[in-house]
């Protein structure tokens, strides 16, 4: 029998060993299982239908409209994909999802996940990564250029701050509810932003993606406890396995950050689930903000 996602949801703690308890409590703890499947949004009702098949999104025109949700390309001085929700109403100042792709993608890898997370809820943008290595094989083949966040990373942070500012000019954004999310080295650059820049986002979302290494990632310590983390992982996964996951855990954890990590039955992939999961996440955490914010 399949199982459902693991869950892990702990707020500020002190120490290693608290938070290897809570690491004991993740591999007890499942939600209900549900069947695998790809979600869709509708415009005759404003809920989320199941279908057998991921939506069909052609890649040849500069533009989309799916289900009134606007994706628009350039690819010029910034390149990256912008989404406007569906029924864009521009006296809300909707939550901005900035999503960092995997090594294997580019920035349209947004036009695959943003049906699956919400067409309605959020605005959001997709810078491209850098140029990686495009050298020719051992046959004299040239692959398909790597895109990647690693390298030089203040031109990779520019990159994501000028997307930022392109669809703030646009769209009306919140300042406050900047969420920063990718999958695999997108999940690492996430966290890179997210704690060396904490003044500039609510939290941060990694899919299959580690803490990044040797960046000291803590040295804004009393700003970035302010952060809300989603961690995501494959259960199988080789690229991020479970014993990096719990390490990762235990740093997030003694730094004393709100965390939630989920563990999914799969390899190192997105599935339709995470997506839903975020979705929910950082709607949870805008709603959280708003009652503290009240009192």
């Amino acid at each position: 029998m399949a199982q459902g996602p693991t869950q892990l949801d702990t707020t500020t703690g002190h120490g290693v060993q608290s938070a290897s308890q809570h690491w004991t409590r993740l591999t007890l703890r499942k939600l209900p299982t549900k069947k695998p499947s790809f979600l869709v949004s509708t415009p005759a009702m404003n809920r989320l239908q199941h279908t057998a098949q991921p939506p069909q999104i052609g890649l040849a025109e500069p533009q989309w409209d799916l289900d009134l949700g606007r994706f628009s390309v350039a690819s010029r001085d910034v390149p990256h994909v912008l989404f406007a929700p569906q029924h864009y109403e521009p006296n809300y100042a909707y939550p901005l999802i900035v999503w960092l792709h995997g090594p294997q993608d580019d920035e349209r890898q947004l036009l695959r996940i943003m049906p699956l997370v919400s067409m309605r809820n959020y605005v959001a943008v997709a810078p491209r990564g850098l140029d990686g290595n495009s050298s020719r094989d051992e046959n004299g083949r040239k692959p398909a250029t790597r895109r990647a966040w690693t390298g030089t990373a203040s031109r990779a942070e520019q990159r994501v701050f000028d997307s930022i500012a392109i669809a703030r000019r646009k769209y009306h954004v919140a300042p406050t509810k900047v969420f920063a999310a990718g999958f695999d080295a997108g999940g690492t650059m996430a966290f890179h932003l997210a704690l060396t820049y904490p003044e500039f986002f609510a939290g941060a979302l990694s899919f299959g993606g580690a803490l990044p290494v040797g960046r000291k990632p803590f040295r804004h310590l009393e700003q970035v406890r302010r952060l809300a983390v989603f961690m995501a992982a494959g259960e199988h996964s080789e690229h991020y396995p479970p014993k990096r996951v719990c390490n990762d855990l235990r740093l997030l954890h003694s730094a004393g950050l709100s965390i939630t990590l989920r563990q999914y039955p799969c390899r190192h992939e997105l599935c339709p689930q995470m997506l839903q999961d975020m979705d929910r996440w950082i709607m949870e955490q805008i709603a959280n903000r708003s009652e503290q914010s009240s009192f």
